[in-house]
């Protein structure tokens, strides 16, 4: 469970910091209904920019933006729905959409988690330590952005090979950034820089996602509940919430399937990892270019009981995609297939990991014969924003995107194939489950009698963190209250 132990001293010296500052927390409530946020605070948004550091703006760490760059305040959750034209599956898809969160991605939900308990706790005292935010992208992004927003230092740690958007975008606003060899599935590098800090730098807290029980339980309590917004919103007579699809990266988002298993009992949970890098589907390795997941591991907080189905995407599919979707040659191609204008102007809301989330839930969809009765839903994490320069770096690579390109990029999205789909038994779950002991146990450190919990009496383990929001909640209340007093 995640600790709530009291640091009495910590706790005061926190409330006075924010107390000074002008720092209010919001609850996993308000995160995910945002009509429980104070009239006061929604009237200081109106003036505030989305991507501003002020930390008024920890309020808009919720999947319920207006869809607006400056003084935007809430409404429904931003979803994208992909027609029959583009997804070539009979079951209705759509994603929940991530960039209209601060920093255009929805991984300040998971840093602001990782990071609230601790300080209404006191554990953690921005006055002495620096928050280590290691990832392979959006995450520590995130985190950085977080910590500024909570007047804390901090240090990110991600892959050098990692878009150079992000490297710019960091050195703004972290108090340093760390580039660790490798790319995208570089994981074991990020950890071992990780275990560097912790032996030589006692300022340092590290907030690793992929062992972050806090990581989890902001997607069960927030973007679980908000895919469920959409799904009733897209809802027929006779529909089913029969897939909801989740990149492997963190293993956070899968805590929504967790959420949505119990809402919607049958509905299939699935992961979604680069086929370059089958780690779950082979226990295999390697490199690959889906910039928002990583490898070579299992996440700590991947909840493997609950997960149904696995699923390859080849990384050059999306690289491709990227192009049609974003390329006039590619739009030219889809409007003459049938596309809308309106489609066509909303592909941008697709970043790669996002383009690779779609494409995993067309696989699926197509393996289990999904009918129009039947919802699929996904998450598109981030956005075209976050990776403009890869268009350039594949126009250097490739040369110009013709319609030639275009009409073969179209049909490979319209024949999307089946291969590589695992639809996973119990033992295909408990064997993956097993893979976490060579990372987390043999070489962190972490305890066996957890990893055995976490399968073994999964239903005190999982159901007892979950019910934590209502503690931190509570708790939060508490601490707002003496920072208002």
């Amino acid at each position: 469970m995640i600790n709530l132990e009291i640091n009495e001293a910590g706790r005061k010296k926190n409330i006075q910091r924010c107390k000074e500052k002008g720092i209010l927390l919001p609850t996993y409530e308000q995160m995910r209904d945002p009509s429980k946020i104070p009239q006061s605070i929604k009237d200081e948004l109106k003036g505030i920019g989305l991507w501003d550091v002020h930390s008024r703006n920890l309020f808009r760490v919720t999947w319920k933006n207006e869809a607006a760059e400056k003084g935007g305040l809430f409404g429904d959750v931003n979803y994208f729905e992909l027609p029959k034209e583009i997804t070539n599956t009979k079951a209705r898809i759509a994603g929940i959409v991530g960039k209209w969160f601060p920093t255009g991605a929805h991984k300040v939900g998971a840093a602001y988690s990782c990071l609230v308990s601790e300080l209404v706790t006191g554990r953690f005292d921005p006055s002495t330590k620096k928050a280590v935010w290691p990832s392979t992208g959006n995450y520590c992004r995130g985190g950085a952005y977080i910590s500024r927003l909570l007047s804390c230092p901090s240090v990110a740690i991600l892959p050098a090979e990692m878009s150079r958007e992000r490297f710019e975008w960091l050195k703004t606003m972290a108090e340093e950034v760390i580039a660790t060899p490798g790319c995208e599935s570089n994981v074991k590098e990020i950890f071992d820089k990780c275990i560097e800090i912790e032996k030589t730098r006692p300022d340092a807290v590290i907030f690793n996602q992929f062992d972050q029980l806090p990581n989890h339980l902001w997607h069960y309590s927030v973007t679980g509940p908000a895919m469920d917004d959409v799904y009733k919103k897209m809802a027929a007579k006779n529909s089913h919430l029969a897939l909801t699809m989740y990149s492997s990266g963190s293993a956070g988002t899968l805590g929504a399937g967790t959420y949505l298993k119990t809402m919607h009992p049958g509905t299939r949970v699935g992961v979604g990892e680069a086929l370059q890098c089958p780690t779950i589907l082979e226990n295999g390795y390697g490199g690959h270019r889906i910039e928002g997941i990583g490898d070579k591991h299992i996440p700590w907080i991947h909840n493997l009981r609950d997960t149904d189905v696995a699923v390859g995407v080849d990384d050059e599919i999306t690289i491709r995609l990227l192009r049609l979707f974003n390329e006039p040659a590619g739009h030219k191609a889809l409007a003459e297939a049938g596309v809308s204008q309106d489609v066509l102007n909303r592909l941008d809301l697709m970043g790669i990991s996002g383009i690779g989330n779609l494409v995993a839930t067309i696989k699926a969809a197509k393996y289990y014969e999904l009918n129009e009765e039947d919802v699929a839903l996904t998450v598109f994490t981030d956005s075209l924003a976050l990776y403009g320069s890869r268009l350039l770096d594949l126009a250097k690579e490739r040369g110009p995107y013709t319609q030639r390109d275009a009409d073969r990029d179209l049909d490979m999205l319209k024949n999307l194939s089946v291969d590589y789909v695992l639809d996973m038994t119990h033992t295909d779950r408990r064997r993956v489950h097993n893979l976490k002991y060579f990372t987390w146990i043999e070489q962190l450190g972490k305890n066996l009698e957890e990893l055995r919990d976490q399968w073994d009496n999964y239903h005190d383990y999982w159901e007892g963190l979950h019910a934590q929001a209502d503690t931190i909640d509570t708790m939060i209340r508490e601490f707002n209250a003496e920072v208002l007093r």
